[in-house]
């Protein structure tokens, strides 16, 4: 009974499991739910059997078993190399007819498989091992490593390997929507990328970007310079006691990106390649040459606002028959043409008048948006020996946006080389290399509603372009026109190397000395020719920029790991740490270039008035850092570590700070009186921490120093100049480090035999000494001071859970569910009190005491004014069709007592949702989604006020009339009255199908043939669509067009 019991609670839990991700998943993609056979259920008779006995066949029987000795129901039995199989029952038994000499393979959720050669054996039985693999598991910490088992802190990690079908462009994209806890913002351009931030907003003014370390050493070039295609895992350390190692920098979380080595066994090429095209995932077309008329009419009517006669700015062929055409012309006047009045009353201009007549039109929207072309290669070579490991790679990446003129080239390369000298010392090298290419220009695509339809591209030769196409002053300019007189060329090149050697000291010591040298050298010449109708007179304009970057640090690191009687374990860690950044900028500047600017920024010392300006930077910093992580017989785990660190950026009375941390961890189910048979694996753990922020300018507490230059008259009526020489900021020598203090408690679990783990984390984090811009009074003669004020909190959960839905020999089906939910609120800001002794807030910043830093405080619109509320409208000055704003006080005015707090700008929650599929081995099948919820952006669009709508074109959306009367949409060219620059808010939460992957890997039986050792074909789509209930313009992430990326590829291994 207790078997049955035992079997009924882990099946259960997988019917259960399977019913929450099915549901989702049906959500998600509309598939159908796929059969699950519950063999508790089933009688031995029942057990699917899908040999069809041979005469040579034998009949092969037994049971399977763990290692307490319990068989395992539900046991995936099979012929190796087929679909043919069978499961075990209640009991763990087993009965199939295999042929003889095969062999069978056991496979079962949360144990090691075993395939077993049958031969002439008709009994096998089989114990099956737990699967441990994952808590023994390795993950980066740090200046070390620890077992996944050993962590205290809150750490998430993701193999770049296990995302390889979905052809990550990006770092970010290999992060996106995969670790609960960051967030990963969407760059729509060519070259992609986006934003990282970890739990939330933490400060003001100062950064809040996460520390990149790579390879050990810490990393501050782009992240574009990394191919994902080298990167082995990334490890993200949120909370302090993770990331106080890294002290003042850690304070927004550390990023850990681990490249790949060479692996055991002969050498192996690998190449992986890709085309693609990115298209439009959402159009939003503006008005064409028909279209643009009626709502120019529209237009007209609303700017007049019922002062004008009826029908005056309708098409003459379409007035009414009690509308004589005459009595339309003496409205103003005007004879003639009647077309070309109607045309003139509509603000055309002739030129656009004259293409009408012609026939002639423009598509903007097309010239402005192209479908990118897109290619991604790289090669490698790696290995490795007892002694020696090695890893190469060059690759090549060409992304076109979807802008036309939006282009990123880079070609980047990696060495990573290590190897052993003798047995105690080890040498090694970590080498990267990227050369980007961002000199082309896009167009404006922006400037597409300034446009008309009935514009002209191109002066009388057909060749040349037209500075504006509407032959207006005030209209938009031609989007080719500056891309197409400018020359440019912008190139940046770096080269980042971690040195390093490892020396065995006696007892146990590791010594290890990282030397991490970083060069980067930008070039950014720029000409503006004399034909640009903006630099014609000033005969062109030309610019070249070198910058040189140096930056470098050192890691000495001692580390000392020893056991004592299988119950105490120690792992020690000291660091000394120095640094040190110099930069040199030089830029030159030229126009009036004689006799002609043909040359360029090739010959920029031609023009007549040459300007040359320089910006060199520098700042040291330095650390002592010691760590312990204490282990007590494996179940009790401590860890403490404390920093001190220096920096040149802050005041002399502070250039130091110390940042500690301790943690704790209790594997709770290795205790003997924890006796839970579902629950396989559980852990607790706290943590609490103080971490760090520099993140602000070089010199920031420091009097700055500016050079210039004024007029002087002399007595004589002669005016020259004279150099100064000025303070330009005050110094703060006070100034010091922002400190986040973090307490975190986390649970990890794994439940039914490995069907279900997981990951829940809660955290509280406090940023006292905030680094703001203080404002000071005019006079003492400067606009601000840095200055630490106030306190931010921080509190949030994150969940993550992963399953092994479905584990048979034709399909595999594991998922992953992630959310997280951050709230922060501004706790005291500058110590200012009013009369009452409250806190002032400070409402030019929009930060209010007790509100979140993102909480929107504006007036709060309550539909449109409706034509029977015109006398009402009135009051405020406005007219039926504008924007009724709530008068909280009803003093017939707005001012900042009307305004409200409407909601908030950042998520209220994210999840996302990743689904993996094994078919038949080798098809493999994926699909990821995720969601920000409960948050408001901007949509002015419905104000209906873009631009000089008389003059302009528009997006196609709805507006009011009074013959279509809306409580939403504004009319064209609505008045904002009392409430002048008021945002209209609308809820931007979506769904969004992130990313579709499809690979088809070709059986090792024909790959053998070829001396292949693995092939795979491999089809994606990338931003596959999203659903935004209220947010229908454009996408509610991005504010604006995002591609649609289709990648087809192949990976090749040698």
């Amino acid at each position: 009974m207790e078997k049955i019991l035992q079997s009924y609670g882990i099946q259960g839990a997988r019917r259960i499991g399977l019913t929450l991700w099915i549901g989702l998943w049906l959500v998600s993609t509309g598939f159908a739910r796929p059969t699950v056979v519950n063999p508790a259920s089933l009688s031995p008779s029942d057990q699917p059997n899908l040999a069809i006995p041979a005469e040579d066949d034998i009949t092969v029987s037994g049971t399977v078993t763990d290692e307490s000795g319990e068989g395992i129901p539900g046991v995936t039995v099979f012929i190796a190399g087929t679909g043919t199989g069978t499961v075990t029952d209640i009991d763990g038994a087993y009965s199939l007819s295999v042929p003889e000499g095969s062999e069978l393979t056991y496979s079962y959720v949360g144990f090691v498989s075993q395939t077993i050669t049958v031969g002439n054996q008709s009994e096998i039985n089989v114990t099956l091992l737990m699967d441990t693999a994952s808590l023994e598991e390795v993950v980066v910490i740090g200046y070390g490593t620890a077992r996944k088992r050993d962590l205290t802190g809150a750490v998430s990690s993701v193999t770049a390997t296990r995302l390889e079908n979905e052809n990550p462009n990006s770092v970010q994209d290999v992060l996106r929507g995969n670790i609960a806890g960051l967030n990963v913002g969407l760059n729509t351009s060519a070259k992609g990328g986006g934003s990282l931030e970890v739990r939330g907003r933490t400060s003001l003014n100062a950064g809040s970007s996460p520390l990149i370390v790579l390879d050990g050493a810490i990393y501050y070039g782009q992240l574009s310079d990394i191919n994902p295609n080298d990167i082995e895992s990334i490890d993200v350390l949120k909370d302090a006691s993770s990331a106080a190692v890294f002290g003042a920098k850690a304070a927004n979380g550390v990023v850990l990106v681990n490249t790949k080595k060479g692996a055991l066994g002969k050498p192996q090429v690998k190449i992986n390649t890709n085309w693609g095209v990115a298209t439009m995932a959402k159009n939003e077309p503006v008005y064409g040459p028909q279209g643009f008329l009626s709502w120019r009419e529209d237009v007209m009517e609303s700017i007049n606002a019922g002062g004008f006669e009826p029908y005056r700015f309708s098409n003459p062929n379409t007035l009414p028959p009690d509308i004589p055409l005459e009595t339309w012309l003496n409205y103003d006047g005007s004879d003639g043409d009647p077309e070309t009045v109607w045309l003139q009353r509509l603000n055309m201009q002739p030129l656009e008048i004259a293409n009408y007549k012609a026939g002639e039109s423009v598509n903007w929207y097309n010239m402005m948006f192209q479908n990118g072309l897109r290619q991604d290669h790289t090669v490698s070579l790696s290995g490795r020996s007892e002694d020696f490991q090695y890893y190469w790679s060059m690759g090549y990446l060409d992304n076109e946006g979807l802008v036309v003129g939006d282009k990123f080239t880079t070609v980047r390369s990696r060495f990573n080389i290590e190897g052993n000298v003798n047995e105690w010392l080890t040498v090694g090298m970590n080498t990267q290399f990227a050369d980007r290419d961002e000199s082309q220009i896009p167009v404006s695509w922006g400037n597409m509603v300034n446009l008309s339809p009935w514009g002209e591209p191109f002066l009388e030769d057909g060749v040349s372009l037209r500075f504006r196409p509407n032959e207006e002053v005030s209209g938009g300019r031609h989007p080719y026109y500056t891309p197409s007189f400018t020359d440019r060329l912008q190139k940046e090149t770096t080269i980042n190397s971690t040195l390093f050697a490892s020396i065995e000291l006696p007892f146990g010591i590791k010594f290890r000395t990282n030397f991490t040298p970083r060069y980067e050298f930008y070039e950014r010449y720029n000409h503006e020719s004399a034909g640009h109708q903006d630099f014609e007179n000033m005969g062109g304009r030309a610019s070249r920029q070198q910058r040189k970057v140096y930056y470098w640090q050192v890691d000495n690191i001692l580390s000392w790991n020893k056991n004592f009687n299988n119950i105490h374990n120690f792992d020690v860690t000291l660091l000394a740490n120095a640094e040190k950044f110099q930069s040199w900028d030089n830029t030159m500047q030229n126009v009036g270039f004689e006799p002609h600017d043909r040359l360029g920024y090739h010959n920029i010392g031609a023009g007549i008035n040459p300007i040359m300006s320089s910006n060199d930077q520098y700042h040291t910093a330095d650390a002592l850092m010691g760590r312990v992580i204490y282990s007590l017989s494996d179940k009790y785990i401590t860890t403490l570590s404390v920093r001190r660190d220096g920096y040149s950026a802050f005041g002399q009375s502070n250039p130091r700070a110390t940042f500690t941390s301790a943690a704790f961890a209790w594997l709770f189910t290795d205790e003997d009186f924890v006796n839970i048979p579902w629950l396989d694996y559980g852990k607790l753990r706290a943590s609490w921490g103080v971490n760090g922020n520099r993140d602000i300018g070089r010199y920031a507490a420091l009097s700055d120093l500016q050079t210039g230059k004024y007029f002087y008259q002399r007595p004589s009526g002669e005016l020259y100049f004279v150099s100064q020489l000025y303070v330009n900021t005050m110094q703060n020598s006070n100034l010091r480090w922002e400190k986040t203090t973090s307490t975190n408690l986390g649970l990890d679990f794994s439940l039914f035999n490995s069907i279900l783990d997981g990951t829940i984390e809660v955290y509280d984090m406090s940023t006292t000494d905030l680094l703001v811009e203080r404002s000071l009074p005019d006079i003492l003669g400067f606009d601000f001071v840095f200055a630490n004020l106030g306190e931010v909190r921080n509190r949030g959960v994150e969940v993550s859970l992963n399953s092994q839905l479905v584990n048979r020999s034709n399909l595999s089906w594991r998922a992953n569910l992630n959310f997280q939910m951050n709230r922060n609120r501004i706790v005291s800001l500058y110590g200012d009190l009013d009369e009452n002794g409250e806190e002032l807030d400070d409402i030019g910043n929009r930060w209010f005491i007790d509100h979140a830093i993102d909480e929107i405080w504006d007036y709060r619109t309550d539909g449109i004014w409706q034509t029977p509320e015109a006398d009402e409208a009135a009051n405020y000055g406005v007219k039926p069709g504008d924007f009724k704003i709530e008068d909280v006080n009803n003093d017939g005015l707005y001012t900042n007592a009307d305004r409200q707090f409407l909601g908030f700008r950042e998520p209220r929650s994210r999840w996302s949702l990743r689904n993996e599929f094994k078919i038949w081995r080798n098809f493999d099948v994926s699909f990821m989604m995720y969601a920000y919820l409960g948050h408001l952006g901007t949509f002015n669009q419905r104000k209906n006020r873009q631009g000089f709508l008389d003059r302009s074109n528009s997006y196609i959306l709805p507006y009011w009339t009074e013959e279509n009367p809306s409580n939403e949409w504004a009319r064209l060219y609505s008045s904002e009255g009392g409430a002048g620059g008021f945002n209209v808010y609308q809820s931007r939460s979506f769904v969004r199908m992130e990313n579709i992957a499809m690979a088809y890997t070709v059986p090792q039986t024909i790959l053998e043939r070829a001396k292949i050792q693995n092939l795979r074909l491999y089809l994606n789509v990338r931003n596959v669509g999203f659903y935004a209930p209220e947010m229908n313009f454009w996408d509610p992430e991005s504010g604006g067009p995002t591609p649609r990326i289709f990648t087809l590829g192949l990976d090749l291994t040698l």
